[in-house]
């Protein structure tokens, strides 16, 4: 009986070494083996492995698929012009060198990873933020930002033994204080446009009235230099129809004038004239046969 419980006891102690000595690595995951707390091995392939059982050997398991990281809600940082933003981010990031992971944490708790890169992330904003405007990182070079964070973030990550694949600014907002200063600057920005917009308005509004004064001055003053040409014309015509005219009778001609000038001096009632009853202007008066 004490033969078969020695035997047992065998047997267990055995299936636990063998236990604690075989070991399974899926295709996430990365196995750290570590003999007497030296990193000994780093299995990356997948299947059924053996180690020494504990305590002269364990492992450590480290995720191999991507991960998400993301930053802290609004944290400030400060731009070029000492004004504070409240800016998020996340980072696609996974572990591509698990000795030199382990190695950059120390030996510690495999899980800080995501804080040191977090840290990266921070030590990259503050340097990227800290050469642009507010402008510049809320609009005008959000693609341009991005693009410099991820190179600088995935530079600083590689002593990691990490890899990032991907970094964005998820919210960048202004502090209370941000927010008056930039709508104040806003407002002026559009009140200067609309005085701007305003005076080129009024600039091309004399243009177009002085060039259409001188169209109208060019064009009355042709059209009475027209009007006396023709006028001119006429008359000199008239005259000489007058002159063909009267020319056949002259004596016609000369009681046509009279009447003409009878009824330019008695146009108005009020006129005046005094002459005598014999003179020449009223010749035409004295009735038939006294014309001379």
């Amino acid at each position: 009986m004490s033969r078969l419980i020695s035997i047992a006891i065998g047997a267990a102690i055995v299936l636990t070494l063998l236990a604690s000595s075989v070991f399974v690595v899926d295709q996430h995951r990365y196995a750290v083996v570590y003999a007497l707390g030296e990193l000994r091995e780093v299995i990356k392939e997948p299947g059924l492995h053996v180690k020494l059982p504990a305590p002269f050997q364990n492992v450590v398991y480290l995720d191999k698929r991507l991960q998400t990281l993301d930053t802290a809600d609004g944290e400030r940082f400060l731009t070029a012009e000492k004004k504070d933003l409240l800016v998020d981010a996340f980072v696609k990031w996974r572990i591509v060198d698990p000795r030199q992971y382990l190695t950059a944490l120390g030996g510690g708790n495999a899980e800080r990873g995501a804080e040191r890169v977090a840290q990266v992330v921070q030590v990259a904003l503050n340097a990227e933020l800290a050469t642009r405007k507010v402008g510049d990182v809320v609009s005008g070079q959000r693609e341009q930002l991005g693009a410099a964070l991820r190179e600088r973030v995935a530079a600083n990550s590689r002593q990691l033994g990490v890899e990032i694949v991907d970094v964005r600014l998820k919210r960048v907002d202004f502090t209370a204080q941000v927010n008056n200063a930039v709508y104040e600057r806003m407002k002026a920005e559009r009140i200067r446009a609309a005085a701007e917009t305003r005076s080129t308005g009024q600039a091309e509004a004399e243009e177009i009235r002085a060039d259409a004064e001188r169209q109208r001055s060019v064009i009355l003053a042709e059209a009475v230099r027209d009007a006396e040409t023709i006028k001119g014309e006429g008359d000199a015509k008239a005259s000489q129809i007058y002159a063909q005219s009267f020319g056949k009778n002259p004596e016609f001609y000369r009681f046509y004038r009279s009447l003409e000038a009878y009824r330019a001096t008695f146009k108005s009632r009020s006129d005046v004239l005094v002459l005598d009853a014999n003179s020449e202007f009223f010749k035409y008066f004295r009735g038939p046969g006294s014309g001379k």
